[in-house]
């Protein structure tokens, strides 16, 4: 059995679609089609259905699934534990949400290149609770997220990375006095409430007894800023790393204390055999 066609099949079930699997593993469709006839041809059964627009696994397709993730993790700890350098094979597979891939993640790719120039790196974006999920499953060797409002899990490294407290962000043309009182006053752009940030900011304004006259809810700190910038309202963000030349058109004002703050930071897991990549993308953060 070929691992490249479990690869393939686990990429399609997470994707739910063989042209984004195709994306995802850069193979053309028909490629990941060939691959997906001849791994059913092997096992003896289907093992995809669409369903409407997407491709879900079937019956026995949902229950080989997770087997066959334990099998490309043993192998890539296999290819781990057989790498004649001093870290594991690559490539380093790292985790970043949005704001961090454009923030802090490409100068760590920088130095990262510089220091191991022969180990590739595969960055897969995504929301934080789902890197996670990456992490402690073992398809991510390392993730940079925000961590949850939970206990991280027992097997995994934390380390934070940066400290990032509320603010209100405002147009900059606007006349701001007292930030929880603009935050009262002017049409209100709020951050998603199931995101830590988001809860974090609702609760920060129940707890003052402020009641924002909401005209939109998304996610995506950078999208939220935009629309300030635009002029459709006020916002309540973490203080994020501008990426490259600020936004001129907006301005950002701390908080009263006590003003809760959203840590942003590396997890990995601890019992990895790929654990020393992770390892050695920290220290380049340290050595910044």
């Amino acid at each position: 059995m070929d691992t490249r066609f479990l690869q393939s099949f686990v990429a399609v079930v997470d994707c739910g679609s063989v042209a984004d699997a195709s994306r995802r593993l850069d193979l053309p469709a028909t490629t990941v089609t060939q691959q997906m006839r001849s791994l059913e041809a092997d096992i003896g059964c289907q093992l995809l259905t669409r369903v409407g627009r997407t491709v879900k696994p079937t019956v026995v397709g949902a229950r080989l699934v997770d087997q066959a993730r334990e099998v490309l993790r043993g192998v890539r700890e296999l290819r781990s534990a057989a790498s004649d350098t001093g870290l594991p094979a690559g490539p380093l597979r790292l985790g970043a949400t949005p704001t961090a891939l454009m923030g802090m993640v490409p100068a760590l790719l920088r130095r990262w290149m510089s220091a191991h120039p022969t180990i590739q790196v595969y960055i897969e974006p995504g929301t934080s609770s789902k890197l996670l999920e990456q992490v402690v499953s073992g398809n991510l060797d390392v993730a940079i997220l925000v961590h949850p409002t939970f206990a991280m899990p027992k097997t995994c490294e934390w380390r934070v990375l940066r400290s990032e407290a509320l603010i209100l962000l405002a147009p900059r043309e606007m006349t701001v006095r007292n930030p929880l009182l603009t935050a009262a006053r002017e049409p209100f752009i709020l951050y998603d409430r199931k995101v830590v940030a988001g809860k974090m900011a609702d609760e920060y304004l129940r707890s003052r007894g402020i009641k924002p006259k909401v005209r939109f809810e998304l996610d995506g700190i950078e999208h939220i800023a935009q629309l300030v910038a635009e002029g459709f309202g006020v916002s309540i963000l973490p203080d994020w790393p501008a990426v490259g030349k600020s936004d001129g058109r907006t301005k950002r004002y701390p908080l009263p204390p006590p003003c809760p703050s959203r840590e942003v930071g590396m997890v990995w897991s601890r019992a990895s055999l790929r654990s020393p990549l992770a390892d050695a993308l920290y220290a380049l953060v340290e050595r910044k």
